[in-house]
């Protein structure tokens, strides 16, 4: 493809509402283009990179058996009541009326609809299992989309779905799928990881993300430092941690100190000029109207997601300032378990069982407590459980060795539904022996678009993109320095064509414009390979070539350039592969 017949709009500047190195770099690249918030065009550069990323999802889908079909992305409000998701889903599913008024949304994600096919064309277990798969634009009315493709309203996505006749073989589907994310991933040069997830608003019984390792992700990943012997790894949300033996200590007895204006840990640690972990944070919530009061280590993050799903409520708000009064006598900042009122029980983090003579709040405005020990000095029933973040240095759950905290960026999502939208909507068969059965599901996404982005977080440097063979828009670029002169543009033209027999793509840099633009762009549109030929280099026999990724430049000789470059290129794609 020459490039004085394409239409590649590079820029030398970012946009000013751009955030992160793919927004940037996307946009400098002349591969997108902003139409409005949060909704991009696929400039045609852009269009070749995403192509590349649905051929390989595809490939890998429908060898793992799954069928695709194309589902319509506007959606009845009707099956959304069905499933009891119309009110709960929230505002970013962007519901309009039509002209009878009748209620429709734009499909954020195809669960219904997937659900109401299959029930009215799947009756018996014969026909199961059953995989369908569509790639398709999808969108979510975020509240504050930003960060380019990375979290965007309108998107491109992968969304799979299993039925099966039991929990063996919905399990037995679910593996299937992960083994297939694996391949997909791999066969996209990515550094990955799948790690245990919370399953959100989607629901199901249990799920995995598959995180691309960025350090500008997201998402905080709590992963086993054996990998690859050992492959735990969970968001820092899910990872579950060990229960923590009660200590065997003693501390003196507990006393109050004068602690005027010191509200925070911040400023506890530089009154007693202690570590933050020698504290005790109570927090105060009110959980589904209920009082509830929460301990962990003063340097610890409580996890909301756990403590969620320990009280099974629904609505958990940090109790007001009259709240905290109500339960303490005294202001914000002063709570601490000793003395405590108006609440049932404590819930405590495991970790605090393992030590004593902490500082907490004394429940009067002014004041903390000193040389605390939970079991002496506490009336309140404790409730242990897990429920603060995971941290570096934290045990894994499967093996003991430490974890290390990474930053990913969430490209794909597999769920085990279970009966959660097929007993809403009443999908059902017939088993062997006649008898109705709720049918198992479960649900594949992968962002495609995202990818293109968690691509580029994965593979830049301060010139430009780096991408992978696998996701490039084009195998090799070709440099022409001097088109105007005959033995140069000759030489160019008969690479180009050595290349496409070979099966490679070439974009071919014909402009009538200075080296140095051309090399810049040749760098910030990040082809793996570059193959610079100019008046000077052929006049001394060579053709310079280029690994974008090392940025390290060699020589092949012009007259035995084809013999030469098979040997080359190879040594650049297996750089790739280390």
């Amino acid at each position: 493809m020459r490039w004085s017949r394409y239409y590649i709009p590079t820029l030398k500047e970012a946009p000013s509402d751009a955030e992160v190195v793919s927004h940037k770099l996307l946009v400098r690249a002349g591969m997108i283009r902003k139409l409005t918030s949060g909704i991009y065009t696929w400039m045609p550069l852009g269009l070749r990179t995403l192509e590349k990323a649905k051929q390989i999802v595809r490939r890998e889908m429908n060898a793992a058996g799954s069928i695709e079909v194309l589902l319509p992305m506007v959606q009845p409000a009707e099956l959304w009541q069905e499933s009891g998701r119309w009110k709960k889903y929230g505002k970013e599913l962007l519901r309009f009326k039509d002209r009878h008024e009748r209620d429709y949304c734009l499909g954020p994600t195809h669960e219904e609809v997937i659900t109401d096919l299959i029930r009215g064309e799947v009756k018996s277990y014969r026909q199961l299992p059953l995989n369908l798969y569509q790639i398709q634009e999808k969108f979510r009315d975020e509240v504050r989309p930003r960060f380019g493709l990375m979290r965007g309203r309108q998107f491109l996505m992968k969304d799979a779905y299993s039925f099966d006749v039991d929990n063996e073989s919905a399990n037995k589907s679910y593996a299937n799928m992960k083994q297939a994310y694996h391949n997909i991933f791999s066969s996209m040069g990515l550094d990955f990881r799948p790690v245990e997830a919370d399953t959100g608003s989607i629901g199901g019984s249990f799920s995995h993300e598959f995180m691309v390792l960025a350090d500008t992700g997201e998402d905080a990943i709590a992963a086993c430092t054996g990998w690859p012997e050992c492959s735990w790894a969970a968001n820092v949300e899910k990872a579950p941690l060990r229960e923590v033996p009660a200590t065997t200590a003693s501390c003196p007895a507990m006393e109050e100190v004068d602690t005027p204006d010191q509200h925070t840990i911040e400023e506890l640690c530089a009154f007693f000029k202690l570590e933050a972990s020698a504290f005790i944070k109570t927090l105060l919530f009110m959980a589904d109207g209920k009082p509830v009061a929460v301990m962990l280590r003063g340097d610890r993050e409580l996890n909301e997601i756990k403590l969620s799903r320990l009280l099974g409520a629904d609505d958990i708000q940090f109790a007001t300032p009259e709240q905290v009064k109500a339960m303490t006598g005294a202001e914000v900042g002063f709570a601490g378990p000793a003395g405590l009122k108006g609440v049932e029980s404590i819930y405590a983090d495991f970790e605090l069982r393992g030590a004593t003579d902490w500082i907490a709040g004394a429940n009067s405005t002014g004041r903390h407590v000193a040389h605390l020990d939970l079991a002496r000095d506490v009336e309140l029933p404790i409730v242990w459980a897990d429920l603060r973040n995971a941290v570096a240095g934290d045990p894994c759950p499967c093996c003991g060795r430490p974890l290390e905290i990474k930053r990913g960026i969430e490209v794909g999502h597999i769920f085990k539904l279970g009966t959660k939208y097929s007993e809403a909507l009443h999908a059902v068969f017939l088993d062997e022996n006649g008898k109705e059965q709720t049918m198992i599901m479960g649900c594949y996404g992968i962002g495609v678009s995202r990818v293109v982005a968690a691509c580029i977080e994965q593979n830049y440097d301060e010139n430009g993109i780096m991408f992978p063979p696998q996701l490039a828009p084009f195998d090799a670029h070709i440099v022409c320095l001097d088109p105007k002169n005959e033995d140069v543009a000759g030489r160019c033209d008969a690479i180009d064509a050595f290349l496409a027999a070979r099966g490679l793509e070439a974009l071919y840099d014909d402009r009538d414009e200075r080296p140095g633009v051309k090399f810049k762009d040749a760098d910030l549109i990040g082809i793996p390979v570059q193959i610079t030929v100019g008046g000077k280099g052929l006049a001394k026999g060579v053709i310079e070539v280029k690994d974008r990724r090392t940025g390290e430049k060699g020589t092949l000789p012009a007259d035995g350039f084809e013999e030469a470059f098979p040997a080359w290129y190879e040594s650049v794609l297996a750089g790739w592969k280390k």
